[in-house]
């Protein structure tokens, strides 16, 4: 049997600096879901949008919001992936999380924080990648600006498919869209990016381009509204194109210092 893995990115607009109104929202759009899917992907920061503030957010919120997460993946029988808010011993951090339907929970600490927001001064980066497995496929997940650094994301352990989840603003879309193709290109592995769309509480406009690429590059989603957008990964299509087009044996070895 092919192996298949159904994937529902969410790209919506986000209520500023508001965890309780966003799970609320989101817990609606999710609910809408009719197809089936086994992974559903939310934009970065979630629960806030893109926030320099973490301090005007209760600390209890980011637990909260890991157990909203682990009650919609039992209840609904799909994993979820999104960053949020999220403070650990004094110390605040960009977290994703990957949470699945049996309570399996894998996390990713962005490593990249965007100096040019002042993210780097509030939040601590991550030094660890993560690449985990489901349902037969090997997912690295990243955030955002991690997205600019091809080598933090340079599939030197044969993941499947690479997901940005993002708050990435539309001045600067164009990049977006053109390193995202270039992350699939370079990777031979699908890649996903997430955005959100709308205006955040600092008045940055955001206009979605979420989108899904195959192996070679070629578009399977894309959207510039707010809306769910459903994509279906082939685990044959990464197997037969890399068996067939073997440029991924002749990538440069290297260890990352971090």
């Amino acid at each position: 049997m092919q192996a298949t893995l159904n994937i529902a990115l969410i790209q919506s607009d986000l209520l500023w600096e508001d965890p309780k109104g966003n799970r609320k929202m989101f817990q609606k759009k999710i609910g809408s879901i009719s197809d089936e899917v086994d992974l559903i992907i939310l934009p970065e920061m979630f629960t806030t949008g893109f926030t320099m503030k973490p301090q005007n957010i209760e600390n209890s919120e980011g637990d909260a919001t890991v157990k909203w997460m682990k009650y919609l993946a039992e209840q609904n029988n799909v994993a979820l992936i999104g960053s949020i808010i999220f403070k650990e011993q004094n110390k605040f951090f960009n977290r994703l999380f990957f949470i699945s339907s049996d309570g399996r929970v894998e996390t990713y600490d962005k490593k990249h924080t965007f100096t040019l927001a002042g993210e780097d001064e509030v939040y601590e980066a991550g030094n660890q990648k993560l690449i985990f497995e489901f349902k037969g496929f090997k997912i690295c997940p990243m955030i955002c600006y991690d997205l600019r650094f091809p080598v933090w994301a340079r599939n030197s352990q044969d993941y499947d498919v690479l997901v940005y989840v993002a708050n990435w603003p539309k001045k600067r879309i164009e990049a977006w869209d053109t390193l995202l193709k270039a992350r699939a290109i370079e990777n031979m592995a699908y890649c996903i990016g997430v955005n959100r769309v709308g205006f955040d509480g600092l008045n940055f406009e955001y206009n979605g381009h979420s989108a899904t690429y195959d192996v070679l590059g070629e578009p399977l989603a894309f959207s510039e509204d707010e809306e769910i957008l459903y994509v279906t990964l082939y685990k044959e299509h990464i197997e037969s194109t890399r068996k067939k087009l073997r440029f991924l044996e002749d990538r440069d070895s290297f260890n990352l210092l971090v």
